[in-house]
């Protein structure tokens, strides 16, 4: 299993290289990404990558369908810089947030961010995400990909789920009852199992093979 973090990079495909460039000589492998790290893994899916057996994608877009709020944002960050991250973290992390998510999952995350990363680059991401848009390769993804939507998405709305459901051939949707945007931190043990399904699922062979 890898699960390294992304460096900085000037674009979406940039960040896809790196990826790729991670999984050189493991043989088989299955992409799973989690928001911005979803549109990442689907950019490189549609490369249609040799020994990507399986995608999934929790958070993820092919384009960003977000409200004015959050492009403001973008930009505000954008402005106060530096010395006004931690108000850029505090609104980003609320707009996160969801009913379901236990208490002190706000803080938790903020201070994640304040660790992991600094406002040149959580505004160059927030800047690629608005700007990329996937939609005319979602066709080119060949392989089985499970989209995991949360309930309650109050970053991005159902519509984008339907989007990729809709553009990949083999894709299949489950929606995790009782979680938000943050599933991965908050339903870790649910985001598993699904993966875990989805993979028991996608492995075996079709009624139409050969070999069944």
């Amino acid at each position: 299993m890898i699960t390294g973090q992304l460096p900085n990079a000037e674009s979406m495909d940039e960040y896809a290289d790196i990826v790729s460039a991670w999984t050189k000589g493991i043989g088989d492998y299955v992409l799973v990404g989690d928001s911005f790290g979803a549109s990442v893994a689907l950019l490189l899916a549609e490369r249609q990558p040799d020994y990507l057996k399986a995608l999934v994608m929790s958070g993820g877009f092919a384009k960003a369908d977000v409200t004015l709020f959050t492009r403001l944002r973008v930009v505000a960050g954008k402005i106060i810089g530096q010395r006004g991250y931690p108000l850029t973290v505090k609104m980003h992390v609320r707009s996160l947030s969801s009913h379901f998510d236990p208490p002190g999952t706000d803080e938790e995350l903020r201070q994640l961010f304040m660790k992991h990363s600094d406002a040149k680059t959580f505004i160059k991401r927030g800047t690629l995400v608005l700007k990329a848009d996937l939609r005319p390769g979602l066709g080119q993804v060949k392989v089985p990909t499970l989209i995991l939507t949360p309930e309650d998405d109050r970053l991005i709305g159902p519509e984008s789920a339907s989007e990729l459901k809709n553009g990949i051939q083999l894709a299949t949707e489950e929606v995790l009852k009782g979680t938000g945007h943050l599933l991965r931190f908050t339903h870790e043990i649910a985001y598993a199992e699904a993966v875990d399904r989805f993979l028991e699922m996608s492995s075996r062979p079709s009624p139409d093979s050969p070999h069944h």
